[in-house]
């Protein structure tokens, strides 16, 4: 009988590059510091308008601003902070219970004055920072996350290259904007996820902004 081997896909190449934790190591990580009751910041953030790069110069030079912008990134912060690629031009930065939220902000100002990253046409390239910490802004996994990007989106809308904070937010009744059917089946998940249908609806905004850049 013939026996194949299954062919192992090869590595992403900013990946190999970096060398660092991908998204899978991040959110056992993090998962487990939360179990463990563990006060952390999480730091999430990107490159601005980065689809850019690729389209207008093509994947190498998106690959080589995704390199710089991680050995940036870790070079910025403490060596007791943990720095993982999260995915596509996203980088995220666990830091222990020893640090509070405002002193991270001022360490990702740093970051982001000192970013310097220039395209082949002499632009430079800006990153927007989101931070929320645990037990302060959220004690789980998906929300503590969500607040981080949601404090990054924020930055985004109000001018891009920005550090932003997770904040209290305010919820809008649910209106007439859904239909009897998506709200069912809106239902139907949240008992399916054991969340709540506004954190749901969140996420799924948070998606559609960040898809579209804004």
């Amino acid at each position: 009988m013939e026996h194949h081997m299954m062919e192992t896909k090869p590595d992403n190449p900013v990946n190999i590059a970096l060398g660092m934790p991908k998204a899978k190591e991040f959110e056992r990580d993090l998962t487990a510091m939360l179990v463990a009751e563990e006060g952390v910041v999480l730091v999430m953030q990107d490159c601005d308008c980065f689809i850019r790069v690729n389209d207008k110069f093509g994947r190498e030079e998106g690959d080589r601003v995704l390199v710089e912008t991680g050995k940036h990134v870790a070079a910025s912060v403490p060596s007791d902070a943990k720095v993982y690629r999260y995915g596509g031009d996203a980088f995220a930065v666990i830091f222990p219970a020893t640090y509070e939220k405002e002193d991270v902000f001022l360490l990702m100002e740093k970051l982001r004055a000192s970013y310097d990253v220039t395209l082949p046409d002499g632009d430079k390239m800006t990153i927007s920072i989101g931070i929320s910490a645990a037990p302060e802004d959220a004690s789980q996994y998906n929300e503590l996350v969500r607040k981080a990007e949601g404090a990054m989106c924020r930055g985004k809308v109000a001018g891009r290259n920005k550090v932003c904070l997770a904040r209290e937010e305010k919820m809008v009744v649910k209106t007439t904007h859904y239909t009897m059917d998506q709200l069912q089946r809106l239902t139907k998940l949240s008992r399916r996820e054991g969340t709540s249908e506004a954190i749901l609806l969140r996420e799924a905004l948070d998606g559609l902004l960040k898809k579209y850049d804004v």
